[in-house]
């Protein structure tokens, strides 16, 4: 269970406040939710059942600056283009979909790798392979700049170093 307060990694909705848990009635079914503000936009709000085994399952407490800085020192390898876009599409998306940090950066890292190679040959990144990077981006770096008070910017740096 999440308390008020608390702050949690909600998805790919990014980093979020534990603004209230809160019962509402929807036809005769009354259920409990945690509200969920994202702190990196204002223009949204979330409720997420405390039921929904399947959408709490996609809530979990920020990482430690010990545990952000462990993940910072020992980076994994990108690993290995797979050329075949459907494939490669629902890699990334279960990656994205289970939020594992060290997966996530690892997408980063790949993509990145890739975009380079692309650029070098006067082509861009596909536009599928775009988003997933924007979304990986947006959710390690979220965190990991509020973790270790440093920019989103030093977190890439610091991911592609």
């Amino acid at each position: 269970m999440f308390c008020v307060g608390q702050t949690v990694l909600y998805g790919s909705n990014g980093v979020c406040m534990v603004d209230d848990v809160t019962e509402k009635r929807i036809g005769k079914i009354k259920m409990q939710y945690y509200v969920l503000k994202p702190l990196c936009t204002n223009t949204s709000t979330l409720f997420v059942p405390t039921a929904n085994q399947q959408l709490v399952s996609k809530m979990r407490c920020i990482l430690t600056k010990e545990e952000a800085e462990a993940i910072l020192q020992d980076l994994p390898p990108c690993g290995d283009w797979n050329n075949n876009k459907l494939e490669r599409s629902e890699q990334f998306r279960a990656i994205i979909a289970e939020g594992s940090c060290v997966e996530l950066i690892r997408l980063i890292r790949l993509l990145r790798t890739h975009e380079q190679e692309q650029l070098a040959r006067g082509k861009r990144l596909h536009i599928t392979d775009e988003r997933f990077l924007k979304e990986a981006e947006k959710m390690i770096c979220e965190e990991f700049a509020l973790v270790l008070q440093i920019s989103r910017d030093e977190v890439l740096k610091r991911i592609l170093q």
